[in-house]
């Protein structure tokens, strides 16, 4: 968990946006090396997050809106 726990969904949102970019581009670093993550991975990651969300107090949160802007 971040040191301060996100106020308000936006800023989970922007937390989780965040690291979604982290994991695009580790996915362009897989892909370089001729893999990828895998769909049952991007299931799992995205579930994760939800979960995360969840422990932050956010269960409502929008899993489509956490994982926004992702490229995997």
């Amino acid at each position: 968990m971040e040191a301060e726990q996100p106020s308000d969904l936006g800023t989970l949102y922007a937390l989780a946006q965040a690291a979604t970019e982290e994991f695009s581009l580790l996915d362009v670093e897989f892909t370089a090396a001729g893999s990828g993550i895998e769909t049952a991975a991007r299931e799992w990651i995205c579930d994760e997050f939800c979960f995360v969300a969840s422990a932050y107090g956010f269960a409502d949160a929008d899993a489509e809106v956490l994982t926004a802007g992702r490229d995997w």
